[in-house]
């Protein structure tokens, strides 16, 4: 079988895997601890109403809703079927008319130049062909408009527990990382070619959890984050518990931070923005 063919046919699993994974457990009650941070990320992009905007990864409607309130002409795109049924029954409590589209960022469902800013936070990076989701931005953005992402660092607390997921299950050798979005140069090399204007600042992310104990921690990851619940399974019983009690600094250390305070609230994480103007 030809390499280039056992690669697609790969690929095409992973995505079904991919899909699956989004879909298990409840990602729209475990956005809710990062609300606070996705609503600053929105304010500080100011996007005026009136504007044609594309919320790509739009999950259960986190920026997709504020952006409707604000008179915003704002279309969503989630891969997760039950999450793109979440955002369209909450816009319908509240009124709201939202177009939310169940489609994949690789290949976005709209004609050429649809919208005047194409924005994605913590959504587009875990798309496993980057260069497609480059370029699928930037044709349904028109000339002159703008492409804005929030995503994870390397650097930062989810990089780092990302490192610690990645040992219990790596990623195929084909599925760049991630985080590789919220790399500068990376960046740059993706999205500089078709845009006039590149500008890149990073900010701390908010988290807030109500968590008031350990095993709680766990097992609420295991059915409300998504990739986590896989991870989480393949660890050992043993292992866990070493996770729970490790006195090292980093993403293990969390759990033990909750325990004491009764809330966890984390701010050492760093999420780059990148805003662009498309040519």
């Amino acid at each position: 079988m030809p390499a280039t063919t056992t690669i697609d046919s790969e690929m095409i699993a992973l995505k079904t895997r991919l899909k699956a994974t989004w879909e298990s457990g409840d990602y729209g009650v475990f956005a809710t601890y990062l609300e606070k941070g996705a609503l600053e990320f929105f304010d500080r992009v100011n996007i005026p109403s009136g504007i044609r905007l594309l919320d790509v990864g739009c999950g259960a409607g986190q920026l997709t809703l504020p952006a409707a309130r604000k008179g915003i002409h704002v279309t969503g795109l989630d891969l997760a079927a039950n999450l793109v049924q979440q955002a369209r029954t909450k816009a319908a409590d509240e009124g709201l008319t939202i177009q939310v589209d169940e489609g994949d960022a690789e290949d976005l469902p709209y004609p050429d130049a649809s919208f005047d800013v194409v924005m994605s936070l913590i959504g587009s990076m875990f798309a496993p062909r980057p260069e497609l989701v480059a370029s699928e931005m930037s044709r349904v953005c028109r000339p002159g408009g703008n492409i804005i992402m929030g995503n994870w660092t390397p650097e930062g607390h989810i990089g780092q527990m990302f490192k610690v997921i990645g040992t219990h299950v790596p990623p195929p050798p084909y599925f760049p990382s991630p985080l590789l979005w919220g790399d500068e140069t990376t960046c740059r090399q993706r999205l500089g070619g078709g845009v006039r204007d590149l500008k890149i600042t990073r900010h701390m992310y908010p988290f807030e959890y109500p968590l008031r104990r350990p095993r709680w921690s766990t097992s609420s990851l295991s059915t409300t984050g998504r990739p986590t619940g896989r991870s989480d399974r393949s660890m050992t019983q043993a292992r866990r518990r070493c996770t729970m009690t490790s006195p090292r600094s980093g993403p293990e250390t969390t759990l033990r931070l909750m325990e004491r305070r009764g809330c966890w609230r984390n701010t050492s994480s760093s999420s780059g923005r990148g805003r662009l103007a498309r040519t």
